[in-house]
């Protein structure tokens, strides 16, 4: 499985591309960060991160991509433009048939650590040993876009069978109502 993983951000919006499949050694494919100048208008800047999306999706075709659910944060103004850049992943991907998978941000530390309250080091340090690094990714927006791949690659088929099991458990239930 290729997933882009996209740690959603209108000033740094990091993005990694991870191929595996869970119990095998992963591989990245590429990692990077778009950036947007604070100072320019909201709207040039979110057509600036899904300019960026778009080649990301272009070169590297993933089969699914990986979004940072937005949170609530204190700060309502970070919180809007990490939801908008959100958004804009969301649509990208949507517009080319892509699934989208959001993951909160304690569901992929503990994916990759072992614990939903790691800090950005104890991620960047396993993203690296995961992925065979040499040094973690720069910033941690980059580490950040990596673990969330990371993490659908390793929950995407345990939540796969899940829902398999909804949906049989559903059309048996309405099966037995129309009978």
């Amino acid at each position: 499985m290729r997933v882009l993983g996209v740690d959603p951000g209108l000033t740094r919006c990091g993005v990694g591309v991870v191929e595996g499949v869970a119990g095998r050694p992963l591989t990245m494919l590429g990692v990077g960060v778009l950036r947007t100048p604070a100072t320019a208008d909201l709207s040039e800047r979110l057509v600036a991160v899904e300019r960026g999306i778009e080649d990301w999706l272009d070169e590297h075709r993933p089969e699914c991509v990986a979004v940072e659910r937005v949170f609530s944060q204190h700060n309502v103004s970070t919180v809007m433009g990490t939801a908008q850049a959100s958004a804009v992943a969301m649509l990208c991907a949507a517009r080319r048939g892509i699934p989208v998978a959001l993951h909160t941000p304690s569901e992929v530390k503990a994916a990759v650590t072992g614990t939903g309250r790691a800090d950005k080091a104890q991620v960047g340090a396993m993203v690296t040993r995961l992925l065979r690094l040499s040094a973690p990714p720069r910033p941690a927006d980059a580490a950040d876009a990596l673990a969330l791949a990371i993490c659908h690659i390793w929950r995407a088929p345990a939540q796969n069978r899940l829902q398999q099991a909804v949906d049989r458990h559903t059309a048996h239930a309405t099966k037995g109502r129309t009978a």
